[in-house]
């Protein structure tokens, strides 16, 4: 899919979600109960993912899919890039689910069909919204634990406790989280004087993710801060994007949304109001989205420069800058059988025996890339 198809798959959700929303705003006048709005919506989203018929970009659509099979049965095969790829971008999207658990359960169980509203009712037994009958926190720790997986499964086929293990350590601690989480929320619930102590094992928690992620955004999944970054200071040797601002602005960016939480755990700490932590949490949601967004700029540029792991050069990984010379003798490469294997014995990484980002520097025939050899993740 090019950007104008994104676009336009884009834009026609959007126009059906408002449509979706505009009429249940207004149900009253078109005798649909509110209800069943969200329920069309969702539907009709689904058939379009599952659509069989070739057309509505079929060959994108099932490529999903069967990437999605990929990510939820990752201890039983090999993982690939595209594989861990889709399953970080599942952890920025926690939210969602949650609130899909959320609907499933609503329409389960609180809803009250012969009300054409689709409302609440007022008596404050909210289930689908506590962490007590534990499903909520199964659904938020189910992102984690696809990659927690993915990275044992790695640690398997290749032996590397480091980055593996250390990796599959950073998605463990948001096990801690959730459970922290649904610890204080229930007994803070049912006013238990220890409510307090579960929060604070929360917060340090959470300190500890943050600091854990954000080191290996930075560091791992960038490359960023090498000692042998040269003029580029903080960042490392080769860089793709024109401008070092853009990735001063992505450091500072990441830092902040990393510790985002802090806002959210404060005001719904201290507020008496009772949707307050709900409001946060659709102002942040869209800002980790934001977030991931940037993220995946440097994380391929980072791997299309390392490309790592006994993985060959794929498809599914491009950076603008190549010219079209480079993009034809790549593709040639990756057409072989044996594709492109860009590990050496031998630590190596020259300008001049590497296909540059910018001018062809080699035949065809001979090409070759030689590429650092870093993590198996470059680095996830």
């Amino acid at each position: 899919l090019s950007h104008q198809h994104l676009f336009e798959i884009a834009g026609f959700l959007g126009v059906l979600w408002g449509l979706s929303l505009f009429i249940s705003l207004y149900g009253s006048y078109n005798l649909i109960p509110m209800q069943v709005n969200p329920l069309i919506l969702y539907g009709f989203m689904f058939l379009f993912l599952i659509n069989p018929t070739k057309t509505c970009y079929y060959k994108s659509r099932f490529w999903l899919l069967k990437l999605l099979f990929r990510v939820f049965t990752a201890p039983f095969h090999k993982v690939e890039f595209a594989d861990f790829w889709l399953a970080d971008q599942l952890n920025s999207l926690a939210t969602i689910l949650m609130d899909l658990e959320y609907m499933i359960c609503f329409y389960s169980f609180q809803l009250n069909w012969g009300l054409s509203d689709g409302l609440l009712d007022t008596s404050g037994d909210y289930v689908c919204h506590s962490y007590s009958y534990g499903v909520r926190a199964i659904i938020q720790c189910l992102p984690a634990w696809v990659r927690f997986t993915q990275c044992l499964r790695r640690y398997r086929d290749t032996k590397r406790a480091f980055p593996h293990l250390v990796n599959a350590g950073k998605y463990s601690t948001t096990f801690f989280v959730v459970t922290f989480a649904a610890l204080y929320s229930t007994h803070k619930e049912q006013k238990h004087d220890d409510a307090a102590v579960f929060l604070y094992l929360w917060i340090a928690c959470l300190l500890v993710s943050s600091c854990y992620t954000l080191t290996w955004d930075l560091k791992m999944d960038w490359g960023l801060f090498d000692k042998n970054a040269g003029e580029n200071t903080f960042l490392r040797e080769e860089i793709v994007y024109p401008q070092k601002s853009y990735y001063y602005c992505a450091i500072v960016e990441d830092v902040i949304l990393r510790f985002a939480w802090t806002v959210q755990i404060s005001i719904t700490s201290m507020s008496t109001f009772a949707s307050a932590g709900d409001i946060i949490s659709t102002v942040l949601a869209p800002l980790e989205v934001f977030r991931r967004f940037v993220w995946n700029f440097f994380r391929l540029e980072n791997e299309h420069l390392n490309n790592c792991g006994e993985f060959r050069a794929v498809r599914d990984i491009s950076v603008a800058p190549l010219n079209a010379d480079d993009q034809t003798v790549l593709e040639q490469m990756m057409d072989l059988e044996d594709g492109v294997r860009n590990r050496q014995k031998s630590r190596v990484w020259k300008r001049t025996y590497s296909i540059s980002l910018r001018k062809t520097l080699v035949k065809p025939r001979d090409a070759a890339v030689l590429i650092e050899d870093t993590d198996d993740e470059a680095f996830t």
